[in-house]
């Protein structure tokens, strides 16, 4: 949940720049927000596809391309355990 919390904070303290400033956001965020879900979608079709032309049914092959982990992330409540991670520091980190 922490994450979720920062990431608010951040958005919060860009808006109160940009306040300052006396500019616009760049985008509507619902529009950002649907252009960023279709980016993390998007980045789903190769593997998933990988998956389907071997005869894997799709269920199976959104699970072998770690598609739910992905797009929402690890989700609060979750074993932390049960995420890939990509960096080194993050592998410190968990140890």
């Amino acid at each position: 949940m922490k994450i979720y919390l920062f990431s608010l904070g951040a958005g919060l303290l860009v808006g109160v720049i940009y306040s300052l400033l006396q500019v616009r956001s760049p985008a509507p965020p619902l529009v950002a927000l649907v252009g960023l879900l279709g980016i993390l979608v998007g980045e789903q079709v190769i593997p998933v596809g990988r998956q389907l032309l071997t005869g894997t049914s799709l269920a199976e092959a959104w699970q072998k391309a770690a598609c739910a982990t992905h797009i929402f992330g690890l989700l609060p409540g979750r074993d932390g355990r049960a995420a890939t991670t990509d960096s080194p520091a993050q592998d410190k980190k968990a140890s």
